[in-house]
């Protein structure tokens, strides 16, 4: 497709890379090939000495921001928005492949959404199911092995319906939004649950959106770069900041994966997962 001036953009796609070209080259291609809408493609570039770089600059429909060292996906994020020049702004991992109809589904769900307080997923599919929102089929495991045509053949064909939860990327909310939260929290650096993070921030704020849109897909090859990074504590990290472990956000307040029924309503923690959360508190100001 042939992407023009900035006023015809509709989403801002940011994705931050560390050295890993291939799949990069790959996530792109997927854009362009794939989208029905025009978008900004803004690449924060960690490093980029396998060539990365070099090959960003010759793109004539790419933005990008760089550091000479890896700052990893919450700086990276924060300092690509500076970038941004829609009222959209989408975060996608640089080893993802979107499908067709993957911004035409967002789309129409954010017309008819009607709001600006809400928080939008694409549905993933992974060789290797991470979670009860994915879809599992092996179309490969690795750049080299990857079907992309039997992928394109099928990816509609496979049942999934819409899901409670958003969280991790492809995730798109709108830009004032982003702005308000604070984009993602740096002490979560590298960004070992940098992800559920943002999610309760945007529920701090007010939002009860969180849909996991089933007709917007992409395949995940599987964390590439995630495999390579020394992990923050993100786990004690989350239970320190918000006084209970990420997975009381996702299972019992966002109901990730659970069927989508509309806004989610209000959440108490009930008396024994209180306290079964305080301790956990306890044990993580050991592990900070």
């Amino acid at each position: 497709m042939d992407f023009q001036s900035h006023s015809a953009l509709r989403f801002s796609i940011i994705i931050p890379s560390w050295n890993n070209l291939p799949y990069l080259q790959n996530c792109i291609q997927s854009i362009r090939k794939n989208s029905s809408i025009q978008h900004q493609i803004i690449v924060h570039i960690n490093e980029g000495t396998d060539g990365t770089l070099n090959w960003i600059k010759v793109q004539k429909d790419i933005d990008f921001t760089y550091s000479h060292t890896n700052i990893g996906v919450c700086y990276a994020l924060n300092k690509a928005r500076s970038l941004v020049t829609t009222n959209y702004l989408l975060y996608l991992n640089d080893d993802m492949y979107l499908c067709p109809n993957w911004d035409t589904a967002l789309m129409q769900e954010i017309k008819q959404i009607g709001h600006d307080n809400f928080f939008l997923s694409s549905t993933v599919i992974e060789p290797c199911a991470s979670s009860n929102c994915v879809i599992e089929r092996d179309y490969g495991k690795d750049i080299e092995n990857f079907n992309e045509t039997l992928l394109l053949k099928e990816y509609h064909q496979i049942p999934k319906l819409n899901w409670c939860g958003s969280t991790w990327p492809p995730n798109i909310l709108p830009l004032k939004l982003w702005d308000y939260v604070g984009g993602y929290s740096t002490e979560f650096s590298p960004g070992m649950y940098s992800d559920p993070d943002f999610s309760m921030k945007l529920w701090n704020a007010g939002v009860r959106y969180f849909k996991g849109v089933s007709n917007s897909r992409a395949y995940h090859f599987g964390s590439k770069s995630v495999k390579r990074i020394k992990k923050n504590k993100g786990y004690y990290q989350f239970i320190n900041k918000w006084g209970f472990t990420s997975s009381v956000l996702t299972k019992n307040i966002l109901k990730r994966g659970c069927y989508f029924n509309g806004p989610l309503p209000e959440y108490k923690m009930n008396s024994m997962l209180y306290f079964k959360n305080h301790f956990k508190k306890i044990l993580a100001l050991l592990f900070r």
